[in-house]
C-alpha cells in the first residue's frame, strides 16, 4: 500500500518529488565535497553511481507514477549525454577515461521504467540496484584489494572486483525478492545465475556498455526465471 494513500494527489506528488530531490541533492553534495577535497575520482564517481541508483528504490517505495519516472529518466539521460561533451558534471569525468557510461546508465533506468514500472517494478529495481551497488562495489573493492588482474579490450579488471560484483548482486537480488514476497528457496536459484551473468558482463562489456547490459540483463533474466519457476 502506498505510504501516501490518504493524502491528496497534489500533496502526494509534492512529497514524492521532494523526497527524490532531497536524496539527489545529498548525493551530489557529498560527491562535490569529495571532489573539492581531491579525493580519489573513482570514489567520487561511485558515490554518484550508487546514490543515483538508489533513487529507483525510493521511487518504488513511494509509488512514484510511471510518467514522472519516465520524464526524470529522459531528463537525466539528456544531462548525462551532455556531460560527455561539457563540464556539467565534472566529477564524473575525472578518472582518465571518456566513455558514454553515464549516459548508458541513465538510459537503462529509463528503458526499465518504460518496460516494467506499471506491472513489475521490482524487476526494474533489481536491474538498477545490481548495476549501482554491484558495479560500485566491484570498482571500489577491485581498486583497493585487487591483486589478480586481467585486461579485456583495454579495460583492467580484477577477480576480487568481479567476486565483489557477484556477491553484492546476489545480496541485492535476494533483498528485493525479500521485500516483494519474502525469500523463497527458488529465489536463491534465480539470484545465483543472474549475479554470475551480471559479474561477467561487468568484467567484459567494453567502453561503459556494462551500464546498460548489466541492468537490462539482470532485470530481464530475473523476470524470466521467476516466471519459469
Amino acid at each position: 500500500m502506498p505510504i501516501t494513500s490518504d493524502i491528496s494527489p497534489s500533496v502526494t506528488l509534492t512529497i514524492q518529488i521532494s523526497a527524490v530531490a532531497i536524496w539527489l541533492g545529498l548525493v551530489f553534495l557529498v560527491s562535490e565535497i569529495l571532489h573539492r577535497f581531491k579525493q580519489d575520482p573513482e570514489l567520487v564517481r561511485k558515490v554518484v553511481h550508487i546514490g543515483t541508483g538508489n533513487v529507483l528504490l525510493i521511487a518504488w517505495w513511494l509509488h512514484i507514477p510511471t510518467w514522472l519516472c519516465l520524464a526524470s529518466g529522459v531528463i537525466f539521460s539528456a544531462i548525462a549525454l551532455a556531460s560527455h561533451y561539457t563540464s556539467i558534471l565534472p566529477m564524473l569525468n575525472d578518472v582518465g577515461r571518456k566513455t558514454y557510461g553515464v549516459f548508458y546508465y541513465a538510459l537503462s533506468i529509463t528503458v526499465l521504467v518504460a518496460l516494467l514500472w506499471d506491472s513489475y517494478p521490482q524487476y526494474a529495481v533489481i536491474g538498477v540496484m545490481v548495476m549501482s551497488w554491484g558495479d560500485g562495489m566491484a570498482a571500489l573493492i577491485g581498486k583497493r584489494f585487487g591483486k589478480h588482474t586481467f585486461v579485456h579490450m583495454g579495460n583492467k579488471r580484477s577477480f576480487e572486483g568481479s567476486f565483489a560484483m557477484f556477491s553484492t548482486s546476489f545480496i541485492v537480488i535476494l533483498s528485493i525478492f525479500g521485500l516483494t514476497h519474502g525469500i523463497r528457496l527458488n529465489d536463491i536459484g534465480i539470484a545465483i545465475p543472474v549475479a554470475a551473468i551480471a559479474a561477467t558482463l561487468e568484467a567484459f562489456s567494453p567502453g561503459g556498455t556494462d551500464n546498460i547490459s548489466v541492468p537490462l540483463s539482470s532485470a530481464g533474466l530475473s523476470y524470466f526465471l521467476q516466471s519459469l519457476l
